[in-house]
This record gives structure tokens, sequence and C-alpha cells, in this order.
């Protein structure tokens, strides 16, 4: 299947294959730190909770992690170098049907001058799913919008999501104000990541700016995973009573995400790669 389109894709290793089935997927790992690193290459175990992906310790080994080799396994990169690598998944033919998950880790290990050990890696999520047939169907629904104000003053719009569908989830969008006293509308705002498993729901929170007026305001919500989208919409108010501020979030891409600084590594499914680097070259971000 052509995924050129899935913007999940550009980021991860997505994809439905039947039993039997080898897949290879080049990616790119390039050194951004200021000094030569000697990194190793593997798989390594992941799963979908409702806690979002979570990334087994260590080179903990699952399933499909058992099936990926990376080559190379190691590779000396200069400060600023990037290279290539290749990523191939062997599908058992008596694998069962069903949604597997894992990370491809670059990792970089040694001791600084004070001879402290540091260990650091970046990885790229793997979401395969195995069956006889045709991919199975992703879906899910979004609730009802609501508006509060936390305890701070600080309005937020909150919906329920649930996974109706046969895949995991990488839920992103944004939410949209509109027809707010005198006419007010907000820029769109970014929804954080969320990631759901096979009949998981959430609590999407977006958290707006503290001066925003109670409203009632028009809200509409674009979320997609993928090429799988939905919106709501909605008339939303932050008057009334308060609601202390929540501290749940959904850390996997921040984890995933913080060993690229930690470690000096950028690791990238190629094609998305290759299109943002061609893009930054088209445009130039404008200076003053």
């Amino acid at each position: 299947m052509n995924r050129r389109d899935d913007t999940r894709a550009h980021k991860y290793i997505v994809d439905h294959v039947k039993p039997g089935t080898t897949i290879k997927r080049r990616i790119v790992v390039e050194n951004s730190s200021e000094v030569q690193r000697k990194l190793a290459l593997y798989a390594a175990a992941a799963a979908v909770t409702e806690k979002g992906f979570v990334i087994a310790p260590d080179r903990t080994e699952n399933e499909l992690s058992s099936w990926i080799r990376v080559e190379p396994g190691e590779e000396a990169l200069a400060a600023g170098e990037e290279a290539e690598a290749l990523v191939t998944i062997r599908v058992p033919r008596d694998a069962e049907a069903g949604e597997r998950y894992a990370v491809v880790w670059a990792e970089i290990s040694g001791t600084d001058g004070q001879q402290i050990r540091n260990v650091g890696r970046a990885g790229i999520r793997v979401y395969l799913s195995v069956g006889p047939g045709g991919e199975p169907p992703s879906g899910f629904e979004i609730g009802p919008l609501t508006g509060l104000r936390e305890s701070d003053g600080t309005p937020v719009v909150t919906t329920e999501v649930r996974n109706t569908g046969q895949r995991a989830l990488d839920l992103a969008g944004e939410l949209r104000l509109t027809d707010g006293p005198g006419g007010l509308s907000t820029d769109p705002v970014r929804v954080e990541a969320a990631t759901l498993p096979l009949g998981g729901s959430t609590t999407v929170r977006v958290v707006l700016d503290r001066r925003l007026p109670d409203g009632p305001w028009s809200a509409k919500l674009d979320l997609a995973s993928g090429w799988t989208k939905r919106s709501a919409s909605g008339t939303v108010s932050f008057g009334g009573a308060t609601v202390p501020a929540s501290a749940n979030a959904d850390r996997s891409s921040a984890v995933l995400a913080g060993g690229l600084v930690a470690s000096g590594l950028v690791l990238a499914v190629l094609f998305g790669f290759a299109y943002r680097r061609r893009a930054q070259q088209r445009e130039p971000v404008p200076q003053g």
C-alpha cells in the first residue's frame, strides 16, 4: 500500500502485511553534535497501552523486534555527518494476525572527560499489523466539546476520544475558536499528540490563553491519525465552576524525541526526512 499520504508514515514505520512478507525501510541517522559519535542500531520492544506508547527498558525483545534487522548494526559518524541504514522486517509464515509494536533505536554510549558513563538514544516507532486480508480499518469518535476554567484561571477545552477501529492511533490536530464576544476569533491552537490503543479512550485537553474571555465561543476541533480524520463542533464557555489543573498527559512522544536532544542524534524515516530537507531548502526562514 502506498503510504505517501499517510502523515504517520513520515515519522514512523507503519504498515499492514500478510504472514510470510518481508518489508524494507530506509532510515537516516544524523550526528547533530559537535564531536564524533560511535553508535549502535537495533530494534527493541514497545507496547501501546492506556498510558500511550510504552518503551521497554534497554534492549528488551518482543515478537516484532525479533523480526527486525538493522544494517549496519554499528556506525561511526563525524560531527554533523549523516548515514543511511536499512531496516528489514521478516514476518514468519505462521505469524498470527494482530498489531505489534517496537522501536528502531540509534544509541550512543561512552564516557565523558571525568569517566562518567553516558548513554543516549533516539528512536523510530514501528506499528506493524499482520493479517491475511486488507488493512484493518482505523477510526475514532470525538465526544462533545466542553469549556472550563482551571483553578488558576486558565481556560481549557476538553473532550473524550475513543478508538473505534482496529489499529492503534496517534492523534494530533488543532482547535479553532470563532464568533466570540465582539466577534473575536483565535488563531488555531495545536493539540498535543496522544497515542490510543485498540478500544482505548482518552481525554483531550486543549489549554488556552488565560486572557481569553468567557465566551460563548463557536469551537471546532480537528483531529487526525495519519489519513484517518475526524472533526467535532460545538459552543463552549469558560465561566462558572473551576477545576484543579490536570497533570495527566501522554509523554511517549516526548520520551522518544527527548533522546534526540540528549544524544545529539536525529533519526528519521528516509522519505519523510528527504521531503523535510527539500522543503527547508526551498523555504528559507525570513530574517528580521
